[in-house]
């Protein structure tokens, strides 16, 4: 009985050791564990600031200034405001409701004697529209425009056959000085360079209207 109980007291004895180095086994462990996962998570931490960081902002695009206006000044070019428009005849010649006619003439450069430009001449009844084109520059520019007849209309649906009132109301809607008498209503830029548009009027009404633009 003696021999058996000392058996028995090595064997619990041994099992507490073995429980005892286990435990330490799993403390150290953890232990052990525990910085690597810390440094890891600070290491995600930068990560994730930095990828927060170079996160392209979407609003920068909204922020940035746009670039001027592609469009023309009523006194520039009475018919259209579209300066990519007022390049092409075509646009001319879609704002025309009759039959026209186009002639194309060369024209000696006013600086440069040795250029050759030319000028477009588009005519519908008793009216006549005439584009100087320079070969330099692919500009399309109003000179001279003398309508007669309700074949075509301004920019704000102006016309011949219009009331003397609709257009004075027309008019104030641009930057423009107004100069009126009995017979005629002239607009006229504020300051600089000399371009008029007359509005000829017989009985109340609109029955002409001539363009001088400014062509250097």
């Amino acid at each position: 009985m003696l021999h058996l109980f000392s058996l028995s007291l090595r064997h619990r004895y041994s099992l507490s050791v073995r429980l005892l180095v286990l435990l330490l086994l799993i403390s150290t462990n953890a232990g052990a564990c525990r910085p690597e996962e810390t440094q890891e998570e600070l290491a995600e931490e930068p990560q994730e600031r930095n990828r927060q960081q170079v996160a392209p902002d979407t609003l920068l695009v909204h922020r940035q200034p746009a670039g001027p206006p592609a469009t023309i000044d009523f006194l520039g070019n009475p018919f259209l405001s579209d300066y990519r428009q007022s390049k092409k005849l075509d646009a001319y010649f879609a704002r025309i409701s009759t039959d026209f006619t186009l002639d194309a003439d060369p024209v000696e450069n006013l600086h440069h004697p040795a250029i050759t430009d030319t000028i477009f001449t588009i005519r519908f009844g008793e009216s006549v529209i005439e584009l100087y084109a320079p070969s330099q520059t692919g500009d399309l520019l109003l000179q001279v425009a003398d309508i007669r007849n309700a074949g075509i209309a301004l920019r704000n649906n102006m016309k011949v056959g219009m009331s003397q009132p609709e257009l004075m109301t027309k008019l104030k809607n641009y930057d423009v000085r107004i100069l009126q008498t009995n017979s005629e209503i002239v607009a006229t830029t504020v300051e600089g360079a000399p371009i008029s548009l007359r509005f000829f009027l017989k009985n109340g009404k609109v029955n002409r209207i001539r363009y001088e633009g400014y062509v250097d």
